[in-house]
């Protein structure tokens, strides 16, 4: 049933609720976009909960490093950055500031280094 055909609620509360339920569309859109979420690994609420929060935290954890480093780059950026050179042992601070990002993207296919480490 939709919410206009509910004669039980006014105009305001149905349009709080869309304005709601919009909040949550954004959301969505954002964590697709941010927290590379693009389907769920299980579709029961606690696993969609872990997941969610699993994400979020490594998003939460990456700006950290980048505030604390003082690294002048995007968080998606350090993101990517981080996801290609995720097991060298170079230090975190030399990758983040010597790696130009540029290549990064047509490099990244070829699973090339490009930060001469």
């Amino acid at each position: 049933m939709f919410l206009t055909n509910n004669n039980d609620l006014d105009a305001i509360e149905i349009a709080m609720l869309y304005k709601k339920r919009w909040e949550v569309e954004i959301f969505f859109k954002w964590m697709k976009q941010h927290l590379k979420i693009k389907s769920f690994w299980g579709t029961t609420l606690n696993a969609v909960k872990i997941q969610i929060y699993c994400a979020i935290i490594a998003y939460c954890l990456v700006a950290i490093i980048g505030n604390k480093l003082k690294v002048e780059r995007p968080i998606y950026e350090i993101l990517q950055i981080l996801s290609i050179s995720l097991l060298d042992k170079t230090p975190i601070r030399e990758i983040l500031i010597k790696c130009d990002y540029k290549y990064f993207k047509e490099l990244e296919s070829k699973q090339l280094k490009i930060c001469g480490f």
